[in-house]
């Protein structure tokens, strides 16, 4: 008789979406304390702006490089190198005597924090099996929007009882306690876990021809043959597409985490509490995309058998339909209407999210990390960059309405790349970990 498969998968998977909660939970506190710590430090306005961009920047650039760290020496001991990172840094924001260290810190947490999602994403392929691997990622996503709703909600209350300085020495703690579990507990793979039955390390393996085991530590590349290898990821057609509808959906979603309550007060006259009350309606429906996108595309997966379909069909139809509901709220000057619409629209490009981490994993083979990083540097590079280009659009036109026709081209134009993407195409060079056809695919699942 089988025994029932065991289920450790599902730990990890709550372990890693822990790691993504308490990494936002840090990074979204600054900027609920931007303007107390702005009057207390005696800052100036250019200075906090610097401070609050610092982060997007080491964020942006580390991306490929803490993914190949995380490859060398597994996510297990790099996720918790990472988080004990990030966590020195909310330190060191907190003990900052001024604007240099505020500096520094935030440059170190772009740093810490560039890794996590190469790295777990990796992990993910690992652990969650073919059918389950988009539910996974959404998953994983969720618990990105849970710290920053969590940040948004707690550090304000927080402060007026503790101080903000004691607030981010408070939000380091629990980043410091999960890697010191973490590295405890947690396995590279499935094989080294003694938790882990012979029912559920075939149900993770079921539908992929080889076994991975020890692909992080098995024939490292030299140094040169590493820089040919990204070069190759990055020469690939298919990465250039999953590039650009990454592009696409983070300068999109940073319209949302940035300029819309601005937008929301100079076109529809809400107050500014107010604005903020919507803005996170619009967060939830983000949160609630993350989680309804893995199933749509794990459930499409099981139905027909096709990667591309599965992965490529749901990003494509989820930002077509966000565009044309952003722009069906040019038309409404309803604010709670509008509001109603764009929540809407972020829930659908929310489900494209799972759909693309899983599609670096289908087209990364052995180099998940480092092509996951280079769409999420690629794609944090244009949300860093949003921001200056809504500014300057206002600026120039003096109409913030066409803010929205400026994002629904956006996501019309993210859905045209999905279009484009086919994860059945492997781009790493490397041939340890080889997916089936569609209809062998359908066969094993």
């Amino acid at each position: 008789m089988t025994d029932s498969p065991t289920t450790v998968r599902y730990r990890v998977l709550a372990w890693l979406t822990l790691a993504a909660a308490l990494s936002y939970l840090c990074r979204n506190a600054v900027g609920v304390a931007e303007s107390t710590v702005r009057s207390d430090l005696g800052l100036t306005l250019a200075e906090s702006g610097w401070f609050m961009s610092a982060f997007f920047w080491t964020y942006a650039i580390f991306q490929v490089p803490s993914g190949w760290f995380s490859e060398r020496v597994g996510p297990r001991i790099g996720l918790s190198v990472f988080a004990v990172g990030w966590s020195v840094a909310t330190i060191g924001i907190g003990i900052a005597p001024g604007f240099w260290l505020l500096i520094v810190a935030q440059l170190i947490m772009g740093v810490a924090q560039a890794g996590i999602f190469p790295a777990s994403c990796n992990s993910i392929g690992h652990w969650m099996p073919l059918s389950q691997r988009s539910l996974g990622c959404g998953v994983f996503t969720a618990g990105m929007q849970v710290g920053a709703i969590a940040a948004s909600g707690s550090v304000g209350v927080l402060m007026i009882a503790f101080g903000w300085r004691w607030v981010f020495v408070a939000f380091a703690l629990p980043g410091i306690l999960w890697a010191i579990g973490f590295l405890s507990w947690f396995r590279d793979q499935p094989e080294e876990t003694p938790a882990v039955n012979s029912s559920e390390l075939a149900l993770i393996r079921a539908g992929r021809n080889v076994n991975i085991k020890n692909q992080n530590n098995v024939n490292q590349p030299s140094v040169d043959s590493e820089q040919a290898r990204l070069l190759t990821i990055a020469l690939s057609p298919v990465m250039w597409w999953l590039c650009g509808q990454q592009i696409c959906r983070a300068s999109g979603y940073m319209f949302f985490a940035s300029w819309f309550p601005t937008f929301l007060q100079e076109t529809r006259g809400v107050s500014v509490a107010k604005s903020g009350y919507l803005q996170g309606l619009v967060f939830a429906g983000t949160l609630t995309g993350c989680i309804f996108g893995g199933m749509l595309t794990d459930w499409i997966w099981r139905q027909t058998g096709g990667l591309r379909l599965s992965r490529s069909g749901v990003g494509a139809a989820s930002l077509g339909a966000c565009s044309l509901l952003i722009l069906a709220a040019w038309f409404v000057q309803s604010p709670e209407l509008a509001v109603a619409l764009l929540t809407l629209g972020a829930f659908f490009a929310a489900l494209a999210g799972p759909a693309a981490f899983a599609a670096t994993i289908d087209i990364g083979g052995a180099r998940v990390p480092q092509v996951f990083g280079l769409m999420n540097m690629v794609g944090n590079v244009a949300a860093a960059a949003c921001p200056i280009v809504v500014g300057k659009l206002f600026q120039v036109t003096a109409n913030w309405n066409l803010v929205l026709l400026l994002f629904a081209g956006v996501y019309f134009a993210g859905a045209i790349c999905w279009v484009f993407v086919n994860p059945q195409q492997r781009v790493s060079g490397d041939r340890r970990l080889v997916f089936p056809s569609n209809a062998d695919s359908k066969e094993q699942s």
